[in-house]
Parts: structure tokens; C-alpha cells; sequence
């Protein structure tokens, strides 16, 4: 069995567009994990997204993201796929 192959997606984004684009990109599929990052580059969350997870197991992990999005006006969204 072959190893997946990884991509990495990077958008940039504003804060208040910040959640909307993650939850678009999780019902898509295929996303191993997501950083946001701000304007200068530093990492403000990093987790990792399970195959099949979705709901209620990511709650905390949105709630986060919407608060780093009152916070911020540019981020770099950064996603890591399978292919």
C-alpha cells in the first residue's frame, strides 16, 4: 500500500471570513490538518482534522477559530490535503 500524497493549500483570508472558509473546506474532504497563521507568519492554531470527524468532536477547535477571528484582520489559512 502506497503512502497518501500531501498537498498544502494556503489562502489568504480576512478574520471574518476566517470560519466560513474552514467549514467549506472540511465538507469537502480530504483535509489532514489546518493552521492559521498571522500577517507576520507566526502560528495561531494548528490541529489536526480526523477522516470522518465532524460536528460536535470539532466544536472546540471552531470556537477557537472564531475567537482568533475577532482578532484578527488578515490570516493565512493553511491546509493540508490528501490527494
Amino acid at each position: 500500500m502506497s503512502d497518501p500524497k500531501i498537498r498544502t493549500e494556503e489562502f489568504q483570508i480576512n478574520g471574518d471570513a476566517l470560519l466560513t472558509k474552514i467549514k467549506e473546506l472540511l465538507h469537502e474532504g480530504n483535509i489532514r490538518r489546518i493552521l492559521i497563521k498571522d500577517e507576520a507568519g507566526k502560528i495561531l492554531i494548528e490541529f489536526p482534522v480526523t477522516l470522518g470527524v465532524v460536528g460536535a468532536v470539532l466544536l472546540p477547535q471552531l470556537a477557537a477559530i472564531g475567537a482568533i477571528a475577532a482578532l484578527v484582520t488578515r490570516c493565512t489559512l493553511v491546509v493540508e490535503k490528501e490527494s
